[in-house]
């Protein structure tokens, strides 16, 4: 039993609970800064950049893939500040109608495109491939001090990895200015802030933690990870420190617990057939947001952000 849930799931589950934990800590301040459609957005407009990335090289690997979705989400920045000015309308609009068209054209462009040597589709897009990194290699938990078998592991993994990582660090990095700007942007611009450039860097933080994923676990995971958890979190507490630690565990719950149930909870009531992880993280996400509007001791003071 070890061996098989070593070889079936172990690297799905650090693969979906890096991919959460990724994309709910640059959605803590998506949250409180009331951008959280910029997840929803970011999530969807790298669709078209992998794309693309894909058809100039012929395959689907890591750094055109991160340059491709990096592009496609400049682009899409500098388009919904184009809607927003040119045709003054508010954000969330322009962001809107952004989103949905790149998104569009991706799904466009893969279905002309010839994916049939790749695992890049429409439902790949949507859903990811998580319940497919597994790890034959291995044989039980001696195989984690394998170097033969540790060499076969999903690349997946190593690339989820570093992607939190760096996420992490660079929230480390600039987690003083980023806090100062995120609950008084007046002020920060006082002290010589560079709020805006800021602002931008957090949406490439953002895109960085959505395109590591998004192969993986698809964009219904990446969307919800950026909201669901920070959210939640932010019913908890009106500590920043804290909200950020309880989105992580959050997003750690949700994956794990998603995970388990999708893959053997349909077993447990009889049923032999598996359902989406995918499906089932984005759905544990919603109800952990949902138990914490009823019972998070910071919800009635959610419509104001707290202090730094």
């Amino acid at each position: 039993m070890s061996a098989e849930f070593v070889q079936l799931s172990l690297v799905p589950l650090l693969i979906g609970t890096l991919a959460a934990m990724a994309c709910a800590v640059p959605g803590n301040f998506l949250v409180l800064r009331r951008q959280a459609l910029m997840g929803d957005a970011i999530s969807h407009v790298v669709l078209p950049g992998i794309v693309a990335a894909f058809l100039i090289t012929g395959r689907v690997s890591t750094w055109p893939m991160m340059l491709g979705a990096a592009g496609a989400a400049v682009v899409a920045v500098v388009i919904i500040e184009l809607i927003r000015r040119i045709g003054r309308v508010e954000p969330g609009a322009a962001m809107g109608v952004t989103f949905t068209a790149m998104f569009a054209g991706g799904v466009l462009l893969l279905e002309q495109s010839d994916t049939s040597a790749v695992h890049l589709d429409v439902e790949h897009a949507l859903y990811g491939n998580l319940e497919s990194l597994v790890w034959l290699a291995a044989d039980g938990w001696a195989s984690l001090g394998d170097r033969a078998a540790l060499a076969d592991l999903p690349p997946e993994l190593l690339r989820m990895g570093m992607a939190a990582a760096l996420v992490l660090a660079l929230t480390a990095l600039f987690w003083r200015p980023l806090k100062i700007a995120t609950f008084d942007e007046g002020f920060a611009r006082s002290q010589g802030i560079p709020v805006r450039l800021l602002g931008f860097g957090l949406v490439v933080v953002a895109a960085i933690a959505a395109v590591a994923a998004f192969d993986a676990v698809g964009s219904i995971i990446v969307i919800a990870m950026f909201i669901c958890p920070p959210a939640a979190a932010r019913l908890m507490t009106n500590s920043l420190e804290r909200q950020l630690g309880w989105s992580m565990v959050f997003a750690a719950l949700a994956a794990i617990l998603g995970y388990v149930l999708a893959g053997y909870g349909p077993g447990w009531i009889g049923s032999p057939h598996a359902v989406s992880a995918s499906g089932m993280i984005a759905t544990i996400s919603g109800l952990i947001l949902a138990l914490a509007c009823l019972f998070g001791p910071a919800r009635s003071r959610l419509s104001a952000p707290s202090e730094p």
